[in-house]
């Protein structure tokens, strides 16, 4: 019998247990068939591992009823219920020992394929989701959601096998011992499953409420150790920590609420669900039985060694329960994720000729009403520079985002070469350009490894020149291990203009004849951006160049400046034509000079 002593789960248990109204029935199932007859066998050998299990006790009690019953002549007896034991516990060793191999062994085969799949859809998905979903949904279906679901396999179901086994072998016996006895144990543990569910009926709406307190609290706090430069600088943390405190304090208020109206359930659960409980009604009641010669002292042994253990046996079922709803989240998750539209691939396919940009009549919509791109047209001709500039929101990256088909067009179409983006293979399309963005995207890896991603073929002579076009390689060379030092994903010691020129680095070695740069220097300091203005120069040689930018000094030169407001093309020319015509741009130029100067 399993010796498992944790409670039934309150508040203090469920705080971090995903609300089980939200999980998708079947998903888990569904997500499992592959491995379905593993997980009968493992079901089946921990029904018979518990079975197993309990028979050490049942021996137990039977030789204490021989000895009370026939002192003198239990010898051969005893020792055959010390046999019938020792089989037992021998068994159960046996059978859970295969269970749990069986179990591990389908953990680990479906943990692998489901990864699997899960990384060759995301790299089928457009890229538009990666950039509004962040990193955090791929995160937790690659780590969360998979570890529920492997509570699930490896733990949870032999518990809730082996929980639901010992129950009804355990009842059985003590029956065949004593029916009316039996019946009052059963309703002691009956009286713990009604104050658990009466502790657990608003667990839904408390827990809506926790998690939304705990997402305020992360926000908060990541606000807090992003901008803690910011915030020393200018003297905002009090403002921040407000923010920070208020989460806090409506996470401490969902909490208490919560206890506040299950404290007397969740007790009397505890309660009647403890050994103390049945220890205290099997005697009272045994006793009186006994007094009245409707039990047998040697009876009453047998439920004192049997019944007392029940409730260890029935908390693993309880936590068993809670991992199968976790389990179940986990997997609609997942089954979300997997669920997702990959980005088409064209049934026909076309090849560009050459790498000019056109952008005809092109309208998106994130929601279906609202236009962020409302009917652009314009030209990129090789061998130019084009700006797409504007206020915040105009539509100027979602434009951007349209040629490497980061979303595809709610109307128009966009072409590379005469040819519809939509029309060109999803691989053939990335690799025909460069895309270099304000946030720096690195991997845990040596500095050269992180350049190389440019082109994975590339020689070692061929990253430090693409390093040098870059004006990084002295930088590079100043590290630690040279080439070989190893960054992580926020770059180790190197700033932010360096990081950038690393990325620029890894642009110059692919070679794509088109670029896109969007807002590649807006975070950088002067000196910074200067050497990643030299270093942008460099890449864009001979290549159709398409910049995002915010600082309008650092596009002046360009052969045309696109001027978008709310999604519409406001303006189109160069930068002396447009300072002259009085518009939107020339307003914006004006302003950002007037605070420069």
């Amino acid at each position: 019998m399993t010796t498992d002593t944790r409670a039934p789960a309150g508040p203090a248990h469920a705080a971090a247990e995903p609300v089980a109204g939200l999980a998708k029935p079947g998903a888990l199932a569904r997500l499992l068939a592959p491995i379905r007859a593993h997980l009968v066998a493992c079901a089946i050998l921990s029904a018979l591992s518990s079975a197993s299990g309990i028979v050490p006790y049942i021996a137990v009690a039977e030789i204490a009823r021989v000895l009370l019953d026939d002192p003198d002549g239990a010898r051969r007896a005893i020792w055959t219920w010390v046999g019938i034991g020792a089989a037992g516990a021998g068994l159960w060793l046996v059978l859970l020992v295969q269970s749990s191999r069986i179990g591990h062994y389908a953990d680990a085969a479906i943990l692998h394929e489901l990864r699997g799949r899960i990384v060759r859809h995301l790299g089928a998905l457009p890229l538009g989701w990666f950039r509004a979903a962040g990193s955090g949904q791929v995160k937790r279906s690659m780590t969360g959601d998979l570890e529920e679901m492997h509570e699930v396999i490896a733990h949870a179901l032999g518990q809730l096998t082996g929980a639901v086994t010992v129950m009804t072998v355990a009842s059985a016996y003590l029956f065949v011992v004593d029916p009316p006895m039996a019946l009052i144990v059963l309703g002691v543990l009956a009286l713990m499953a009604v104050f658990y569910r009466i502790s657990m009926r608003s667990m839904t709406t408390h827990m809506n409420r926790l998690i939304a307190a705990d997402q305020r609290i992360s926000a908060a706090g990541i606000e807090y150790a992003d901008g803690i430069q910011v915030v020393k600088t200018f003297g905002t943390g009090g403002r921040v920590l407000r923010r920070f405190d208020d989460a806090v304090d409506e996470h401490t208020q969902a909490f208490a609420a919560w206890v506040a109206e299950v404290r007397r359930s969740s007790a009397a659960s505890r309660l009647f669900g403890s050994e103390l409980a049945v220890l205290a009604v099997v005697t009272a009641a045994g006793l009186a039985f006994v007094d009245r010669g409707t039990l047998a002292v040697a009876d009453l042994v047998a439920f004192l060694v049997v019944a007392i253990g029940l409730p260890n046996s029935i908390l693993p079922a309880v936590t068993a329960m809670q991992g199968v709803r976790k389990g179940r989240m986990g997997a609609a998750n997942i089954e979300r994720l997997l669920a997702r539209a990959p980005l088409p691939e064209p049934a026909h396919p076309r090849r560009p000729d050459g790498h000019g940009v056109e952008f005809d009549r092109v309208r998106f919509s994130y929601d279906g009403v609202t236009h962020a791109v409302d009917g652009v047209s314009a030209v990129c001709r090789p061998g130019t520079v084009t700006a797409i500039v504007g206020p915040s929101g105009a539509g100027k990256t979602t434009l951007a985002g349209l040629l490497p088909r980061f979303y595809d067009v709610s109307d128009g179409a966009v072409r590379i070469g005469g040819a519809d983006v939509r029309s060109i293979p999803s691989t053939e399309l990335l690799a025909s350009m460069s895309l270099v963005f304000q946030d720096v995207a690195l991997l845990r890896d040596s500095v050269a490894e992180n350049i190389r991603i440019g082109r994975p073929g590339a020689s070692d002579a061929e990253v430090r020149e693409a390093a040098v076009a870059a004006h990084v390689h002295d930088v590079i060379e100043r590290l630690p291990s040279g080439y070989d030092t190893l960054l992580d994903a926020g770059g180790g010691s190197l700033s932010g203009g360096e990081r950038q020129r690393l990325t620029i680095a890894r642009a110059i070695l692919s070679g794509a004849p088109i670029v896109v740069l969007d807002e590649a220097t807006a975070a950088l300091d002067p000196d910074s951006e200067a050497a990643v203005q030299d270093a942008l120069a460099t890449l864009a040689v001979g290549k159709t160049v398409l910049v995002i930018a915010h600082r309008l000094h650092t596009i002046a030169d360009a052969d045309q400046i696109l001027v978008l407001d709310d999604g519409r093309l406001a303006e189109r020319g160069r930068h002396d034509e447009l300072l002259a015509g009085g518009g939107l741009y020339a307003r914006m130029w004006a302003a950002q000079e007037g605070v420069l100067a």
